[in-house]
């Protein structure tokens, strides 16, 4: 089960879907969508006739018109939904294992890796890729999966599945306030998590960055130095890139776009610094990150 090249529904078999009901909901809506699209194609004279009853001073042409753009629009409206449905099926599972194999690829050497984290693991499809890249390089790490919900026994379950259960911890707990010491890890990652962080306030609010930003810290801060960061998230990379160089991270590097549950995502790799020395005129960088709205 440790091979990186894998069916979907490999996949899909060990770890399953978080959100399951916004795919079916599009889907049920794109079945109606189609429902109608074909009905108006199979009755268009007699909803043509429905239309000029309703409107009779409006051209017979313009009847037509009305039906056919009607007709049009509810076709069109189903192919969007049945593809948004599937884009988000897809970047749940697959896409999912296939971005978690180029994070764990991000990092060059992970034979010296002794203490990892995977911030907001989920069900454990990264923090597994992980534990098998340890697993692989024969090395005595470990790798800590966080999460805010209570998924550790499906988290852990899924470990065993892969077969790396000795090399996975889980823990719950918030992000923006890491239960872990500074300079711990020798590698974070996180995967699809930081911009669910501070969705209460809206995702577009100051509050909200202020939320992620304040995450990103935190990672930051149990980085040891010279060690290895990789976030994988959508629509928020830009802010996450001027945090980190705000912070005077090191070898920060983007990687191509890639549209995930229907809009761009990317993945973001950096260094912390192996020492920040601080000059007369320098303040100690604050690797927590309060008060930066």
């Amino acid at each position: 089960m440790g091979k990186t090249g894998r069916d979907w529904t490999q996949i899909y078999a060990i770890y399953g879907i978080d959100d399951w009901q916004t795919p079916i909901f599009l889907l049920i809506h794109a079945i109606i969508f189609s429902i109608l699209s074909v009905l108006f194609l199979l009755y268009f004279n007699p909803i043509c006739s429905s239309f000029e009853s309703f409107f009779p001073a409006v051209p017979i042409g313009a009847a037509r018109f009305a039906a056919g753009f009607t007709g049009s629009v509810t076709a069109l409206s189903a192919v969007c939904l049945f593809f948004a449905a599937g884009n988000i099926f897809y970047s749940s599972v697959a896409l999912r294992w296939d971005m978690a194999q180029r994070m764990v690829g991000a990092v060059n050497d992970w034979s010296t890796v002794k203490h990892a984290l995977d911030v907001g693991c989920g069900r454990g499809i990264l923090l597994n890729a992980v534990a098998m890249q340890l697993k692989k390089e024969g090395s005595s790490g470990r790798v800590v999966g966080l999460d805010r919900r209570k998924t550790t026994v499906a988290t852990l379950r899924t470990a065993g599945m892969e077969g790396v259960q000795e090399y996975v911890t889980c823990r719950e707990g918030d992000a923006r306030t890491l239960p872990f010491s500074d300079n711990y890890f020798d590698v974070v990652v996180s995967a699809g998590f930081l911009h669910t962080v501070g969705k209460e306030f809206g995702q577009r609010t100051a509050a909200a960055a202020a939320e992620r930003m304040r995450v990103l810290g935190e990672v930051v801060r149990v980085l040891k130095a010279g060690g290895v960061g990789v976030v994988w998230d959508l629509v928020h990379v830009p802010e996450y890139v001027q945090r980190l160089q705000e912070l005077k991270m090191e070898d920060i590097r983007v990687s191509e776009r890639v549209t995930a549950f229907m809009v761009a995502s990317h993945i973001v790799s950096f260094r912390k610094p192996s020492q920040h020395v601080v000059g007369p005129i320098e303040v100690r960088l604050d690797w927590r990150c309060h008060n930066i709205c």
